[in-house]
């Protein structure tokens, strides 16, 4: 499998309820190995091995209609990631599973924030995932 070069340094979300949405973050983000970095008064930021690749921070006009798709492990990080966020605040939009307009590998699970940003989990599986929901597209 070739190593995927990273093109976006890091990400940025205004929100308006710093609060609600670190939780919400925190909770999505831990199974997936990132954590809180830096929490400032009005921002927190998320990474791992000290690298903080995104960002909440409150203010105005909030981010909404955005898309992030977070990388997992396998896909008992996926699962967690969507349970932990739905139990702190976020909509479902589309349960874990195979997501075939991407690929058979595709392993993902999509969350609205409270601002209705997609937030997505993702593992790329080493081959096609036979023993999952298959799911045909997100809307």
């Amino acid at each position: 499998m070739s190593v995927r070069r990273v093109i976006v340094d890091h990400v940025l979300f205004v929100v308006a309820d710093l609060d609600a949405s670190r939780r919400l973050y925190t909770a999505a983000l831990a199974p997936l190995g990132y954590e809180e970095l830096y929490v400032q008064d009005d921002c927190v930021s998320y990474g791992a091995e000290d690298l903080d690749d995104f960002t909440i921070c409150q203010g105005e006009p909030v981010t909404t209609a955005a898309h992030i798709a977070f990388s997992a492990k396998g896909r008992e990080e996926v699962d967690a990631f969507f349970e932990a966020a739905v139990a702190n605040g976020a909509t479902i939009r589309g349960e874990a599973g195979v997501w075939t307009q991407y690929s058979e590998r595709y392993y993902a699970a999509f969350v609205n924030d409270v601002h209705r940003n997609n937030v997505e989990a993702v593992w790329h599986a080493p081959d096609p995932v036979i023993d999952a929901p298959h799911r045909p597209g997100v809307d």
